[in-house]
This record gives structure tokens, sequence and C-alpha cells, in this order.
């Protein structure tokens, strides 16, 4: 029999540990399948496209993870020995374990992110390459929108088209790991399809805030999802009667995007109420999407590490990270409730 997660833990370690919904499971149990390698599983074939209707892309190819989408894109985009310039906080620079060189080749430019999860266009344009046979050619900008290490930040429409039209006037391309792209266009209250105009390709994962078990999308024009598609398969992403994991996609693509602001009111609140505790000093009191980052002081009585054992006794989980800090992540599966039963557990063990 099916249970609630929410009701046994309250788990706020990330908004990948999210369920599918009972819809998503009677979808997958009961979803046409073909074979996707051989490209005709029905069920992949209407996610792709449902994908790239709502990014505004011409065409989009289903992989298992947004890690792989953002390695697949790159590839698409760059030769061996090309360079992408891309942030220092970036998760493709710094949580993909180096793929895009290890794997491609490919030459990374990390430049510094701004508080805001940007990078300054004045830098991103001293960084690009001048028609030099000692240097790497300047290929692709990535940015990043939402920004995870940047607490979840949103990258504006107008930044976006400043980037975009710095990287055209260079001849560089420009992809967006858009992993929270609908965080984002929640945040900034437009469709996501927006965001995406001016980029040359864009990622979203499924298995986020949108809570499908598995999976991402890399959306482009028709010739690009052509390569990415070649670059799937050179990763071993090829995959069969995957129909059975696109069906939960599509739920969440029908049914989770409108509600992702709920998960933002709760982030707020959950800030709010940690911020009236001595012991935490937080990033901000108004986190803009879903994600709060917090860190101990030097009053704490406990570090980062002992907290979470003592919030794992209450049947709440957490993160802990370095630097005495975590990072709090509402989702699907944290309700009104579990904010203030989390917000008091806190207290409690802090002596708030």
């Amino acid at each position: 029999m099916w249970t609630n997660p929410a009701m046994d833990w309250i788990d706020l370690r990330s908004d990948t540990v999210t369920h599918p919904t009972p819809e998503m499971r009677r979808a997958m149990a009961e979803a046409s399948v073909g074979d996707d390698v051989f490209g005709d599983d029905p069920t992949v074939q209407e996610l792709e496209d449902r994908a790239a209707e709502l990014i505004g892309k011409e065409a989009a190819v289903f992989v298992p993870s947004g890690t792989m989408g953002n390695l697949t894109a790159i590839l698409a985009h760059c030769q061996r020995g090309d360079e992408a310039i891309l942030g220092d906080q970036s998760h493709t620079f710094i949580s993909e374990a180096g793929g895009i060189a290890a794997l491609g080749g490919i030459h990374p430019h990390p430049l510094p992110n701004r508080s805001d999860g940007s990078i300054e266009l004045d830098r991103i344009e001293a960084a690009i390459r001048p028609d030099d046979p000692h240097e790497p050619i300047s290929r692709l900008l990535c940015l990043e929108n939402t920004h995870n290490l940047c607490g979840g930040e949103v990258l504006s429409l107008e930044y976006h088209r400043q980037a975009a039209q710095l990287a055209r006037s260079h001849g560089l391309s420009l992809h967006i790991d858009g992993a929270r792209i609908f965080n984002a266009a929640a945040a900034l209250e437009v469709p996501a399809r927006d965001l995406a105009r001016e980029a040359d390709s864009v990622t979203f994962c499924l298995s986020k805030g949108l809570c499908a078990p598995v999976g991402s999308l890399v959306c482009g024009e028709a010739g690009f999802i052509g390569r990415a598609r070649r670059m799937r398969k050179q990763l071993g992403g090829g995959m069969r009667q995957v129909g059975v994991l696109a069906a939960a996609g599509l739920v969440a693509l029908d049914t989770m995007i409108e509600r992702l602001s709920e998960d933002h009111v709760r982030a707020r609140r959950l800030a709010q109420g940690l911020a009236a505790l001595p012991a935490l000093e937080l990033r901000t009191l108004s986190p803009p999407t879903n994600m709060i980052y917090l860190r101990l002081t030097p009053e704490a009585p406990l570090d980062a590490v002992a907290l979470a054992a003592r919030l794992a006794e209450r049947r709440i989980r957490v993160n802990p990270r370095a630097g005495n800090s975590m990072r709090l992540v509402t989702h699907y599966w944290i309700n009104d409730e579990a904010v203030e039963t989390t917000i008091q557990s806190f207290a409690e063990v802090l002596g708030g």
C-alpha cells in the first residue's frame, strides 16, 4: 500500500528526495512503451514534444539526469580543446565530476559568480579569447538559473538578454543549466520559455521540485538536439522502454509547475522562523525560491553535524555542510505543518 513519505520524515536535504505522486505511479504502470533508442517509444516522444513546447524550442531529448543533460549539451556545442565560460560556483564546474574536461576535452574557464548567481558581463567579455593559435577557442557561455550555491537566486530576463547578446556578438553559444528553471519562472511570474528564449540550449530536471522519480530534458533547435542525441548515446544514456519513466514526467509537467510558488512561500516562512533563533545566521530572510542557506553562529551549543543528528531523532533530515552550515530545501512533500514542526524542533534543540 502506498503511503505518504512526508508522514514518516520531514526531509529537507534537497528537492531531489521527492517521491512520485500516486498519479505518477498510476501513469507509470499504464504507460505505452517502445524502444527509445530506435525512436519509437510514444510516451518519450510525447514528453520530449511537451518539454520543447514549454521551453519554446524546436525539440528535446530525454536523459537520465541533470548532470548528463548538461554534459550532453556542452559536448554537442563544443569540440575537444574548445573553452566553456561558466561560473566558479556553478553546478557544472563544482558538482559534475569534471565531466566536460574528463570526457569532452573541453577547457572550463570559471569566472566569479556574484551573490545573485550572475557573472559580471565585463568579466565575460574580457574572458573571451582572441583568435590566437596559442589559446583555446571560446565556444560557449554557461549560466545557471536558479543558481543553487548562490542561495537559489534567480537570473532576470534582462540579464539573460544581455548575456546572450554579448555571447552572440562574439560568436559564442549560450547554454542554461535550468535544473530548476520552473522555480525561476515561478519567482519572476513569467513562462519558462521567456527565460529560455535567448538560449541556444536549456536543460531542466523532472526529479527535483517537479517530483518525478528520474530524468531531465535537453531542449534546443532540431539540429542541435540531433547532435545531443548522439552524445547521449556515446555517454551510455540511450534507454529502451523508458516510457515508464517519461509517463511520470508528463504528469509532473501537467501538475507540478503551477504549484512551485507554494514551496517558495513555505521556504520564506521557514526562514523567518529560523531567523529568530540566536544560534542561526541566515543568508537571507526572504529566500527567492525554495532554498534556505544558514550557518550556526559561534554561540550555538552544538555544531552542524551534531544538530543534524539531534534533528534526525525527531525524524527531520537535514544535510550538514562545510563551515558549520546547511541548506534546507522545501518541496511538494513539505507542508505547512512540517514547516512549523521544523521551526519548533530547531528551537528546542538549539535552546532558542
